[in-house]
């Protein structure tokens, strides 16, 4: 199947008309050689028509890294672009391309209706995608397994999780980011030592060993190359969901095909390049600092001050994938996030209160049963 024209709306580019009936195909997951989770084929569901994903050619290595510097200067000048008709969530903020032609729908991350934004906004283009492995249903049944397995979760929403409404598979936005970093630093190293001490206890003398930590004045220098730094650029999910998601494969990160994102929905990032490499820096900081520490040994560290200096920064605008479901139940939302290659689920803690109320009664009977029972057999002694 050829590929969309690059001059077309990326609206326009997802839509993959069957070559047999005209009705829109989707990205089929799992449908790789051997059943495997790269490559696959798009799939018709009116008629059953398959048609392969041709992979990149040599000449379409479009996988290697941008220069960081140039897209902070100037991100629509020095970064591949696309322009697309996003869908707004007034709840949470989240900025939505629905799959096919749709121009309102639900909002994936929150359940609340969304429309049609005034226009098409401008932004840097994936380099990347890591197609779905698991198909919806594999996915649903990872996340009733993993309600089943929660403990004091109220029943009716582990059902109604079941049976309720399909899951959402949309592609989340995220940057990496590669540097090659070298550092200077002073600190100090301490050397524990002890001394033996005679004190007063309970009127009786008694000798203890006190530690004490010896400092010394150090210096050096530590090198260290990141590759692939991951910052999630939403922020509709909160972070400890999409914290515990990984491990995420990018070994088997595809060049940007929009054959992929067909039958799905697709994020656009709302976290800036220049916001997401504040994050990655923190991490390279954060990873230096450890490397420091170690450098300077002894048994105590202390870091006094650390420059470095930042080479070769690059980065990459990928999507990667994951199945959702936002449920309403009682007036409360549930938010459930499955990653889309491995099956792990995270999602927030629902609670029942009569269910906790009656573990906590049975375990004061129970308290009670062994303490009546102690102290009758100490009665009959």
């Amino acid at each position: 199947m050829p590929s969309p024209a690059s001059g077309k709306d990326a609206a326009a580019q997802h839509r993959f008309p069957c070559d047999t009936c005209g009705a829109d195909m989707r990205y089929a997951p799992g449908s790789g050689v051997d059943g495997g989770q790269g490559g696959g084929a798009l799939i018709c569901d009116f008629c059953g028509n398959r048609e392969e994903i041709a992979g990149p050619g040599p000449w379409e290595n479009t996988l290697n890294e941008q220069d960081l510097a140039a897209a902070l200067a100037a991100p629509e000048a020095s970064a591949e672009t696309e322009t697309r008709t996003l869908l707004s969530c007034p709840n949470c903020g989240a900025e939505v391309a629905l799959a096919g032609d749709s121009h309102a729908g639900e909002c994936p991350f929150c359940a609340t209706p969304m429309v049609a934004g005034t226009g098409a906004e401008r932004r840097i283009k994936p380099r990347g995608v890591l197609p779905f492995g698991l198909d919806e249903k594999t996915a649903h049944n990872a996340m009733s397994d993993w309600l089943g397995k929660l403990w004091f979760a109220p029943s009716g929403l582990k059902d109604y999780a079941r049976k309720g409404r399909k899951l959402d598979g949309i592609y989340v936005p995220y940057w990496t980011f590669d540097a090659a970093t070298r550092s200077q630093y002073r600190g100090e190293r301490g050397t524990v030592y002890y001394e033996t001490r005679t004190v007063m206890r309970d009127g009786k003398r008694q000798t203890i060993r006190v530690a004490k930590v010896r400092w010394r004045s150090v210096s050096g220098r530590v090198a260290r190359a990141f590759d692939d730094v991951l910052v999630l650029a939403s922020r509709a999910l909160p972070k400890h969901y999409t914290d515990g998601l990984p491990p995420w494969d990018l070994g088997a990160l595809e060049p940007y095909n929009p054959e992929y994102l067909a039958g799905f929905a697709a994020e656009a990032y709302t976290v800036p390049l220049k916001d997401g490499y504040v994050e990655a820096r923190a991490h390279m900081d954060s990873v230096i600092a450890r490397d420091v520490k170690f450098d300077i040994g002894g048994d105590r560290q202390r870091i006094h001050a650390v420059e470095t200096q930042v080479d070769d920064a690059s980065f990459k605008h990928i999507l990667l994938p994951v199945w959702m479901a936002a449920y309403k139940y009682r007036g409360h939302s549930y938010r459930f996030v499955v990653n889309g290659r491995t099956g792990r689920v995270q999602g927030e803690r629902p609670w029942s209160a009569w269910k906790i109320a009656f573990a906590v009664l049975v375990g004061l009977l129970i308290a009670g049963a062994v303490g009546f029972a102690m102290a009758v057999q100490q009665g009959a002694l």
